[in-house]
């Protein structure tokens, strides 16, 4: 079997991984998969409201569409489902696109969780015109399919708004772009720090300091980690964690890429790691939406909760959102310390190539993923969603929080840079059949037989087909 390209990481350029982070953040059938989606928990295709300017908002300056761009429409897959900031973030970008441009954004809302685990049926399909999607290795496995439009001529009016390292997670294997990068956000354990105060707790900095705090948040009647996986990807992030903690990133990348073996004992020692650190989990994860384990935290049930910074969208109070605060996860006193390894995922769009509009509407489409890639784009975006942090250069940093600014500061420190397990592979291992399955098939019974478990992912892993 061909083996799959590498996963590189998602800032990785000439320069070193921190001076590009620093420099980021100075700145069915398948005619019938989309319709199939949407039953699955999104909305049927609707165009934007009438624009009108939001309240308190600016314009967003960004060039007018070529002279070829007529008014029309372009038709959107859009998965920002999980909070209603996200959907309201959305709304005032769409309302402020057909303002400016006269093109009517026809967003087609589909549950974030259902469009993940359907992306490859909906892009065989009958897909929309532009998508969100994510940068990284599944960005180029979709372009090396001939899924995907390149939009090299829409880069080349980007290219100052970027760094150099968004450029290459915007990048396919051919060479050529195929993403607008519209935000990243890292993963570390989130917490309260009322309770830690009240509590007298400290932030642990060792492995077994993370054990020692666990156990007395139990003690103290808390749940020590709030947990969910009902959408079966939350628990990725603690895989890639303790793997990158315990067996360092290139055996990482390269396990997600097929160069290791999962059969590794290696990955036995993750697993066990795991087993340590579970007990102290929140119990029925796998029937948990990861919001609802974000209320555990917010209603103080929970002492803390490894995701990533969009977590903070939750707190839609202003006095339980200005409490809230985290730390990058513990080291583990080994060599692999001094990487500061993290998943910092980066969210934009993409374009189809099997819309059956994308003939008519692609000059719209161009012009829509050419708006996201405005710092003033993002800007407005922003002032609804701060789970994420904006990707253009140029974007008003003084209305960071202080949530938002350490976040900055710890991705910044990060000498290595990961996606995320579903984003670092290919689909098809990844989605419920796969690692999903698996991992949720651990958590039901982390005392299994690891070797059996192991060796059923490696032997899944080996019947995919050739990429």
């Amino acid at each position: 079997m061909a083996e799959p390209t590498a996963p590189r990481s998602p800032l990785e350029s000439p320069l070193s991984r921190r001076t590009v982070l620093k420099g980021v953040v100075g700145v069915a059938g398948l005619a019938s998969v989309p319709a199939l989606i949407a039953a699955c928990g999104g909305t049927a295709a609707s165009p934007t409201p009438a624009p009108t300017q939001a309240p308190g908002a600016s314009q967003p300056a960004v060039s007018k569409p070529p002279a070829s761009v007529a008014p029309g429409t372009v038709k959107v897959g859009d998965y920002h489902t999980d909070t209603q900031n996200e959907k309201d973030g959305m709304t005032l970008v769409n309302q402020a696109f057909s303002l400016k441009t006269g093109i009517t954004v026809k967003d087609n809302v589909i549950k974030h969780s259902d469009f993940q685990d359907h992306i490859t049926l909906y892009l065989g399909g009958t897909p929309d015109d532009a998508f969100t999607w994510f940068s990284g290795y599944r960005m180029r496995f979709f372009a090396a399919q001939g899924l995907a439009t390149p939009i090299d001529d829409v880069w080349a009016k980007l290219d100052a708004n970027y760094t150099a390292g968004f450029k290459g997670s915007a990048t396919g294997d051919d060479g050529k772009i195929y993403l607008v990068p519209t935000d990243y956000y890292p993963w570390a354990v989130f917490y309260r720090k009322s309770v830690f105060a009240a509590k007298g707790y400290t932030i642990p900095a060792t492995w077994a300091d993370l054990k020692t705090l666990c156990a007395k948040m139990k003690t103290d009647g808390l749940i020590p980690f709030a947990f969910a996986d009902v959408e079966g990807w939350p628990a990725m992030g603690t895989f890639d964690i303790l793997n990158l903690r315990q067996n360092g990133y290139d055996f990482h990348v390269n396990l997600m890429a097929g160069k290791e073996k999962w059969t590794d004992a290696k990955v036995t020692d993750v697993f066990n790691k795991w087993k340590e650190i579970l007990p102290f989990h929140q119990e029925a994860a796998t029937g948990r939406k990861w919001v609802d384990a974000a209320a555990s935290l917010i209603q103080k049930k929970a002492g803390m909760y490894l995701l990533g910074l969009f977590v903070s969208d939750a707190f839609t109070n202003k006095d339980d959102l200005a409490d809230l605060d985290f730390f990058p996860y513990p080291a583990f006193g080994n060599a692999f310390d001094a990487e500061k390894s993290l998943d910092a995922p980066i969210d934009g769009y993409m374009i189809s190539a099997k819309s059956p509009s994308l003939q008519a509407n692609l000059d719209n489409a161009k012009a829509y993923l050419e708006f996201w890639g405005q710092p003033s784009t993002q800007d407005l975006f922003f002032t609804k969603v701060v789970g994420v942090l904006p990707a253009a250069k140029g974007v008003d940093t003084s209305k960071f929080s202080p949530l938002q600014n350490k976040a900055v500061q710890i991705v910044g420190d990060a000498q290595k840079i990961t996606q995320f397990l579903d984003r670092d592979t290919r689909p098809d291992f990844a989605g419920k059949d796969g690692m999903q399955n698996f991992l949720l098939s651990f958590l039901g019974d982390p005392n299994q037989d690891l070797a059996a478990l192991q060796g059923k992912i490696q032997q899944f892993w080996d019947q995919l087909p050739p990429t």
